[in-house]
C-alpha cells in the first residue's frame, strides 16, 4: 500500500486529435487536436473550480495541446512535463501517413497475441512497461502532499492506471493482460473527460467516476 496524505488527482484525458478523427498521422507523438479537440481544451480549462496545484502533461503534442487553456487560465501555476504520454504498443507499425482503421489489424493481432513482455519493435513499449509507468506515476504522486495535480494524458495510460488500482496486479501476466483487454473494451474515456483520484484504498488511491459534462454537446 502506498501512504498519501494528498493529492487530489484530476485525469484529464486530451481532446480530440487528428488520429481520433480517423486522419492520417506521422507516429504517435506528433497528431495535433482538431477544432472539435480544441473546444474540447477550453471546456476542460475552463472546469476548474479554482487554481490546481501543478499542471502535468505528457510530452505529445495532443496533450499539450490540451493542457495550454488550462495553462495560460492559471500562468502562476507550475507546469511540468511527466512519462504519462499514451501506450505505443505498435512500435514501427505506427508509421508515417497511418491511420487508425490501417493500424487496427495489427493492434488486434497484439492483443491477441497476450504477451506482456512483447515489444514491437521502434519506439514501442511492452504491456508491462505501461504496467510499471502506472506504478512510476503513482509513488511519484505519492511524494506530494495536498492540493489539486491537473494530469492531461491519455486513454490507455488512463484506463491502464485505473485497471491497475482496480486489480492490484504490478506484474501482468497473459491471463492478465487479456483481462485488461476486455477491461478497455467495457470502460470508455471520452476525449476531454476528467477522471478523479483520491487517497486512500488498498492502493493508495480511489478512483472517482468520471465526467464529460463539461464539455459541448456533440
Amino acid at each position: 500500500m502506498i501512504d498519501v496524505a494528498g493529492p487530489r488527482v484530476w485525469l484529464i484525458r486530451h481532446g480530440q486529435s487528428e488520429s481520433n478523427a480517423g486522419l492520417p498521422t506521422n507516429g504517435p507523438g506528433v497528431a495535433p487536436l482538431t477544432e472539435v479537440g480544441r473546444a474540447q481544451a477550453e471546456s476542460v480549462a475552463a472546469a476548474f473550480p479554482e487554481a490546481p496545484a501543478l499542471i502535468v502533461s505528457s510530452t505529445f503534442v495532443r496533450a499539450r495541446e490540451t493542457a495550454r487553456p488550462t495553462i495560460d487560465r492559471f500562468p502562476a501555476v507550475p507546469y511540468e512535463e511527466w512519462p504519462v504520454q499514451e501506450f505505443t504498443y505498435l512500435g514501427a507499425l505506427h508509421g508515417p501517413q497511418t491511420t487508425n482503421e490501417g493500424r487496427r489489424p495489427f493492434a488486434d493481432a497484439y492483443w491477441e497475441r497476450a504477451d506482456p513482455a512483447y515489444v514491437n519493435g521502434g519506439d514501442g513499449e511492452s504491456f508491462q512497461d505501461l504496467v510499471v509507468r502506472t506504478r512510476v506515476f503513482r509513488e511519484r504522486l505519492a511524494k506530494r502532499r495536498g492540493g489539486l495535480v491537473a494530469v492531461f494524458t491519455h486513454g490507455l495510460f488512463m484506463r491502464a492506471l485505473m485497471w491497475s488500482l482496480l486489480t492490484g496486479v504490478t506484474t501482468p501476466d497473459s491471463a492478465a493482460m487479456a483481462e485488461f483487454r476486455h477491461f478497455l473494451d467495457t470502460c470508455a474515456v471520452p476525449n476531454g473527460a476528467i477522471v478523479e483520484l483520491r487517497p486512500g484504498g488498498p492502493e493508495g488511491f480511489l478512483v472517482i467516476a468520471g465526467s464529460s459534462a463539461h464539455l459541448p454537446s456533440a
